[in-house]
């Protein structure tokens, strides 16, 4: 029996300990040489910070035109090192073994794979032709050529679950006929003055409120919180040429992708294995 390995039979260890304790020890000693240099810009406790990592953050920086480039990157760099250091500390505390940041580290990246997966299906998508840009503009006015900023007084309240009060607001013809049926209610509520862009409402529901607006107060739900407007100005605001085509060309190629992951979601759906708790599965159609 060698000198070596009688040491480590006095320690209690076998062989094969000694050689994960010899591989262990290698890359310790590894981490402890490596070097800020080629493609690593900096290291933070034996962490590696890459090249590709601060570009990608300076591209999400939005540089100032004529701003310092170098002053900018030390910055974001600097940046990065802080955050480094802080998640290595929660680390050290053991927040990553906990079930609440496993449950969000999960749904973080779901999120980031799907959208991924959509922008490869935008990437990946075919350009539409000069006519389907044509056709598109047309059928959404006010996205292009009728756009328009609309300045609204507005109620913000909880929606009542009371069918009477439900019918009271359907029938009011002004927000002070809102308000009174909220106050009658015992529904308090916030005003508050905002701006609407046209092109953000949905086709669907443009023509109706085009026509209400300026006359009528409408009422959006947003979840289980009504918010009532009125139009009480109205500004054009038209995209032609140039700069609809390109906001056209966006949009209808971020609606193909969704319309695409859609059909992907349906078709892997029919092919999964999903099995439920008894009581959590969805009622049968």
């Amino acid at each position: 029996m060698t000198l070596y390995r009688a040491i480590f039979k006095w320690w209690g260890l076998s062989v094969r300990s000694t050689i994960l304790i010899g591989v262990g020890l290698a890359l310790a000693l590894s981490a402890c040489n490596k070097k800020a240099e080629g493609q690593t810009v900096a290291i933070v406790n034996g962490e590696e910070i890459t090249a590709a990592e601060l570009n990608a953050e300076l591209t999400g920086a939005n540089t100032p035109v004529g701003a310092d480039k170098n002053a900018m990157r030390s910055r974001v760099l600097q940046a990065m090192i802080d955050r480094r250091l802080l998640a290595q500390q929660a680390k050290t505390d053991g927040v990553d073994k906990t079930p609440e940041f496993l449950n969000r580290q999960r749904k973080l990246t779901e999120d980031l794979l799907i959208s991924m997966l959509a922008a490869r299906q935008i990437d990946t998508a075919q350009l539409p032709s000069d006519q389907e840009i044509q056709k598109f503009e047309a059928s959404r006015p006010q996205m292009f050529a009728n756009r328009e900023q609309w300045n609204l007084e507005q109620l913000r309240f909880q929606m009542p679950t009371d069918p009477a009060v439900k019918a009271k607001l359907d029938q009011s013809k002004t927000l002070d006929d809102i308000a009174a049926a909220l106050t009658g209610a015992g529904i308090t509520f916030v005003r508050q003055k905002n701006r609407l862009d046209t092109a953000i409402i949905p086709p669907s529901l443009y023509g109706q409120l085009a026509t209400a607006a300026g006359t009528e107060p409408f009422i959006i739900p947003v979840g289980n919180i009504g918010v009532a407007s009125i139009v009480v100005s109205r500004e054009a605001a038209p995209i032609t040429g140039e700069q609809a085509k390109s906001v056209a060309v966006a949009t209808m190629r971020r609606e193909q992708a969704a319309k695409l992951m859609q059909n992907r979601l349906k078709t892997v759906r029919q092919s999964a294995k999903i099995e439920y708790k008894q009581g959590f599965a969805p009622p049968t159609k």
